[in-house]
């Protein structure tokens, strides 16, 4: 059920991978619109809590794939099982702080502790399944967090989980160390790296396709106006702009060679792990703006409304400056001034109106990508320092 030795060419990702995927497009979905539905500081905090969880459950699948032969058939079984649990939490969403609580935390400490025990077993006898046990130890600590959630008021719920995510998220930080057993080095997870960045390019790619949905079914329920046109069109071309940067030879997820002496692991998990969740995050709240400016395109801004259409290109950059931190070494200050031109307009948004703003964030992409050269496709063998 290993597959077999990945040294030289990447694995493949294989169809079983791609079928897993799919129930993100509904948890994408979903999480869009929970953020839709509550659209302040308490709903946004919410929000982030619940993605924070649907991409900690993907990103650990998708590692484990790294290992595994998609074209065994206890992997398919698994990954088909592990499905119904991310199904489950995609559909406890819009109410998981609500009456759904239970469905959600339980339908994720299912998917998280069967993957971690699956890969104990099928490392048995290896190195790597006691680095998956300890994982799996990791997971289990984060799970009482996640089940005390279940039975606190809803306030004291969002405290609880975020306590829970923030074990989840420190576990690899920590090397899943345990008491008399240490820590895993970074080293004893032998990677191939460019497995995880095409997994990471097709789920960013979901993530992308959240706002071609919204889009239509705004468009399609909603009276064709000249501003509502503009403000559509605008929106299309925020969401070609994120994936032109987000697949940019220079700065973007792309194939190539690492440029500096680095451990492959290690980088994979900064620009993996942790950078594509802020990315991904942000082309989510992308797709929320679009939604909202489409639909109000001539009505000044609230904060919230303000936070999205600002907040979704801004969580990007930042997502998008740890990943090339990660795997070039050097900070890319265009993606610094891009930050530091959104943070500007921030006092002013609530004076204009919401198409005039979406038009302002989409201009610092554009810009953005001219400036750095990075509307040029120049295929490039090596992945490039950052400018």
């Amino acid at each position: 059920m290993l597959r077999p030795s990945h040294e030289g060419a990447a694995p493949d990702v294989g169809t079983a991978e791609l079928l897993f995927d799919l129930v993100y497009v509904f948890a994408i979905i979903q999480l869009s619109h929970h953020l839709l539905a509550h659209l302040s500081v308490h709903g946004a905090a919410e929000t982030l809590v619940l993605f924070l969880a649907v991409w900690w459950g993907w990103n650990y699948t998708a590692w484990a794939m790294n290992w595994l032969d998609p074209d065994h058939a206890a992997v398919r079984l698994l990954l088909a099982g592990l499905m119904l649990p991310a199904l489950a939490m995609a559909i406890a969403i819009p109410d998981a702080f609500g009456a759904n609580a239970g469905l959600f935390a339980g339908a994720y400490l299912v998917l998280q502790l069967t993957r971690s025990a699956f890969m104990v077993y099928a490392f048995r006898g290896r190195l790597m399944a006691r680095n998956y046990a300890q994982l799996l130890a990791w997971s289990g600590l984060a799970g009482v967090f996640w089940l005390a959630g279940v039975f606190v008021g809803d306030d004291a719920r969002l405290v609880v989980w975020a306590i829970a995510v923030v074990i989840d998220y420190a576990a690899p930080l920590a090397g899943f160390a345990l008491p008399r057993v240490g820590a895993t080095k970074m080293s004893d997870w032998p990677l191939a790296w460019e497995h995880l960045a095409e997994r990471n390019r097709l789920v960013f790619i979901i993530a992308l396709g959240e706002s071609i949905l919204i889009l239509g079914f705004t468009l399609s329920e909603t009276e064709l106006t000249p501003a509502t046109v503009a403000a559509a069109v605008i929106g299309f071309a925020t969401m070609v702009l994120l994936w032109w940067l987000y697949f940019s030879y220079r700065l973007g997820n792309v194939t190539g060679t690492l440029t500096r002496d680095v451990d492959a692991t290690t980088m994979a998990r900064g620009a993996y792990a942790y950078a594509h969740a802020v990315m991904v995050g942000g082309a989510i709240v992308i797709a929320v703006g679009i939604e909202e400016v489409t639909v109000h395109p001539l009505h000044h801004v609230t904060w919230g409304v303000a936070g999205v259409v600002l907040g979704g290109p801004a969580l990007y950059l930042a997502g998008n400056i740890v990943f090339n931190r990660a795997r070039s070494g050097v900070v890319p200050r265009s993606r610094l001034v891009a930050l530091a031109a959104l943070a500007v307009v921030v006092p002013f948004a609530p004076l204009l109106p919401a198409l005039a703003l979406s038009a302002v964030a989409m201009l610092v992409l554009l810009v953005l990508a001219a400036a750095t050269g990075e509307l040029r496709a120049r295929p490039d063998r090596q992945v490039r320092c950052a400018d």
